[in-house]
């Protein structure tokens, strides 16, 4: 079975399909809309064949459905039919929780992911929990503010990644979880790693992706079928 794996980010939309070695990508930003990400993946991946697809959405999703819009992309994602779309079958899991899931060596792992925003997920025993811990308060924000792009931008990088080491001690003490995998466009801009804590790669969304669909996948994540 091969299987596209579309990995949706506030700066560019990137995808693989099984057996291809280099990703593809485009740019996105505020004024993508789900038509617009469609179109350019499929017109983008002419030359390849695919059987099923695995969506990653910078947003709230549940049961294969997106809760809200994107914060940095256009409206539209919310009840969006990714299915009909690309008509194949189709699984849609929030983007950090696929770049978790890919990241995940055991135990009970937490990922954030360093980008235009913050994503988050827990993996525990192989089960994803996506969180949204973006807007929740820290120091005078909130986790998003401090440690996305906007933290870079205001503090400069040198105090953004003090904000980061503080951030990733205090969710990991919260979360009770044993290791840290930071992912995300700005990671490589630490230059170095909190205690307990390790680099991903934006490749592991794309084993996430693909891992989504093996038959020995603990998770639970619906297929939605092309109607």
């Amino acid at each position: 079975m091969k299987i596209l794996v579309v990995d949706v980010g506030g700066t560019n939309v990137k995808y693989l399909v099984t057996g291809q070695e280099e990703r593809r990508k485009f740019p996105s930003g505020r004024s993508l809309t789900p038509d617009a990400m469609v179109t350019g993946v499929l017109d983008g991946a002419k030359d390849w064949d695919w059987d099923v697809v695995t969506i990653g959405v910078p947003a709230p999703v549940r049961r294969g459905h997106v809760l809200l819009d994107p914060r940095n992309l256009a409206p539209g994602w919310k009840g969006c039919n990714f299915a009909l779309a690309f008509g194949k079958p189709t699984k849609v899991v929030n983007d950090a929780a696929m770049q978790a899931l890919g990241s995940y060596e055991g135990g009970t792992m937490l990922f954030l992911g360093l980008g235009t925003g913050l994503g988050s997920a827990l993996v525990d025993e192989g089960h994803v929990v996506p969180l949204e811990l973006a807007p929740l308060p820290f120091r005078q924000g909130t986790f998003e503010e401090y440690l996305g792009d906007h933290g870079i931008e205001k503090f400069g990088r040198r105090r953004w990644k003090d904000f980061v080491f503080e951030a990733v001690e205090l969710l990991r003490y919260a979360l009770v979880a044993e290791y840290v995998v930071i992912g995300g466009g700005n990671v490589k801009k630490l230059g170095s790693m909190p205690p307990l804590a390790t680099m991903g790669s934006n490749l592991h969304a794309f084993i996430g992706g693909y891992r989504l669909w093996e038959p020995g996948y603990v998770g639970k994540v619906p297929v939605e079928e092309p109607q």
